[in-house]
């Protein structure tokens, strides 16, 4: 069994499902590869459950269903979840390890948490997730999800004290990288000012302390690779492209 890992989805504002639709992933992996995927894995942002937008959410979820796996989403920036209070009464459990947050039954959407380690079809995960929004004058008036995309302190102790014992993972999952390996894959690209983002230098303080072969994030928008050769490890930015994720002689393996 393998994973698909897809970026930032946004609820489709842009027409990101044209990525990941059943048509699109079956021309571009074939039917073996397709059929052996387990779990879909969005890097953040999924944007599902947008105040209005109850009915594009409706016809997303249509083309989801199509397709024969769950999803699992990180928690990024742009996420109503993080407002739903109500939401931890839907926590289930899903035998990945940690319980997961249930946003819909069918298709099967749930927010992974961030913070937390999960074993999911033989692959040893630290989710993290969270990121700074640069778009704060277009922001929706009086909703409080915003207020929750940087860690509480509290979720930063407790993942620190997590990994006094317990530092070594096939892979990251999160949503913006860590800030030094962000600087390398922008600064590649374009010159622009830096923007202090909290989340990507707790990613930072994070990556020292663990050891990991992979690291798959989005946020960037940016489809980019780097491989971090000292350390022997590999940072995945995903916008419009995917991945599957499969481990082979026990050995990971990244199908393009």
């Amino acid at each position: 069994m393998s994973l698909l890992l897809s970026g930032d989805f946004h609820a489709n504002a842009n027409k990101e499902i044209f990525s990941i639709n059943k048509k699109t992933l079956l021309e571009k992996y074939g039917n073996e590869k397709y059929s052996s995927i387990n779990y879909h894995v969005i890097l953040g942002d999924g944007g599902f459950m947008w105040p209005g937008n109850f009915v594009h959410d409706m016809l997303n979820n249509e083309t989801l269903r199509q397709r024969e796996f769950p999803i699992l989403c990180v928690i990024g920036n742009h996420e109503p979840i993080l407002g739903m209070n109500y939401l931890s009464e839907s926590e289930i459990d899903i035998g990945i390890g940690e319980k997961v947050l249930l946003a819909y039954d069918k298709p099967f959407i749930a927010y992974l948490k961030r913070g937390k380690v999960y074993n999911i079809d033989g692959f040893k995960f630290l989710v993290l997730g969270g990121a700074l929004s640069i778009d704060k004058e277009y922001r929706i008036p009086g909703v409080t999800w915003w207020e929750e995309e940087y860690w509480s302190k509290d979720e930063e102790k407790t993942l620190f004290n997590l990994l006094e014992n317990d530092n070594e993972f096939d892979c990251v999952l999160s949503h913006t990288g860590p800030d030094s390996v962000n600087k390398i894959i922008l600064n590649s690209m374009i010159k622009m000012p830096w923007i202090k983002d909290e989340v990507a230098l707790l990613n930072d303080e994070i990556c020292k302390k663990i050891k990991f072969k992979e690291w798959f994030c989005g946020h960037l928008h940016m489809d980019k690779y780097y491989f971090d050769a000292e350390n022997k490890r590999g940072f995945q930015y995903l916008h419009r492209e995917t991945r599957i994720l499969d481990k082979v002689d026990n050995k990971i393996q990244v199908y393009k």
